[in-house]
């Protein structure tokens, strides 16, 4: 989740033409030491100094990041839910094990 989270933040600040270059490549240099996925009051703290366009760009990526990275979490759990259930399938077309060897009225009990 943190990857896509980190990858998806380069992407999106590299995409943008409100943020400045020079905290383009800060931001990128931020996310390869530490990525964390982190709520929009806790950003709001960190982007004190920055001027409005650039706070709301900035939270409105790290919207579209998390979003991604929440999507790509449940398809995890979705994808192994599917490979389960084809595989329950293929078990039902097993044929019934015959018996080794055919021992009528030997049973105990």
């Amino acid at each position: 989740m943190l990857a896509v989270t980190s990858i998806s933040l380069t992407a999106l600040t590299d995409a943008s033409t409100v943020i400045p270059d020079d905290q383009k490549t800060t931001i990128a240099t931020a996310l390869e030491d530490n990525a964390e996925i982190v709520s929009d009051t806790q950003l709001q703290g960190v982007l004190v100094d920055e001027p409005a366009a650039v706070q709301a760009e900035i939270l409105a990526i790290n919207d579209q990041a998390r979003a991604r990275a929440l999507q790509v979490a449940m398809l995890v759990p979705a994808l192994a839910c599917a490979l389960g259930l084809i595989n329950g399938f293929r078990m039902v077309r097993l044929p019934d094990i015959e018996p080794a060897s055919a021992h009528e009225g030997l049973d105990f009990g």
